[in-house]
């Protein structure tokens, strides 16, 4: 009949703060992707620090099905104090791998196409970045890998896999976007 709806399936709620540039800080999502089996959908969430895996096997009624804290700005013993959230009973640690401390938080995403590794870089865009994270500005953005489980659900970083590129020549440097090579769940780059 020429008319378009939309239902809202997922709600990531806003975190009341002390300590940041408003008194919410609301969830960003700065990438989006599906598995190829239209299973799993996948997010980040560049300021709360997070990447989350929900199924969605029945689109009506998704399920969060796996979750990784990889950095943000609520992380403790920053300058952020959550004073009430509708999601966890505290605030996440921050995310070390390697020795590193990774700044910034959880922004482009590539899934492999058999759905079992996650990619994401922490650089959004250098103007935010220095905003928002100065830190990951002095010491540069990260690539890391998640580990996807594909039956269960479920997400685990992998302690082996670290880009560093505040150590690159001429760095530090803030990688944004990333390509698989022979394309990922989002691209025809493989077809």
């Amino acid at each position: 009949n020429g008319t378009w709806a939309a239902e809202k399936v997922i709600q990531i709620p806003k975190k009341k703060v002390k300590g940041w540039l408003l008194e919410d800080i609301p969830g960003l999502i700065t990438d989006i992707l599906i598995s190829l089996d239209d299973k799993y959908l996948y997010f980040s969430n560049w300021l709360h620090g997070d990447i989350r895996q929900y199924d969605i096997s029945n689109p009506q009624k998704p399920k969060l099905a796996g979750q990784v804290f990889l950095g943000g700005s609520i992380v403790k013993g920053g300058p952020v104090t959550v004073t009430e959230d509708q999601e966890l009973e505290c605030q996440p640690d921050p995310f070390v791998i390697q020795g590193k401390r990774v700044q910034g938080g959880p922004q482009m995403i590539q899934l492999s196409l058999d759905g079992k590794r996650l990619y994401v870089t922490t650089s959004l865009f250098s103007g935010w970045d220095k905003q928002f994270y100065p830190d990951m500005v002095k010491e540069g953005s990260v690539m890391l890998q998640i580990d996807v489980d594909t039956e269960k659900g479920g997400l685990k970083v992998n302690k082996k896999f670290l880009v560093d590129f505040g150590k690159e020549p001429d760095g530090p440097a803030l990688a944004h976007e990333i390509r698989y090579p022979g394309g990922d769940t989002t691209s025809d780059i493989w077809i």
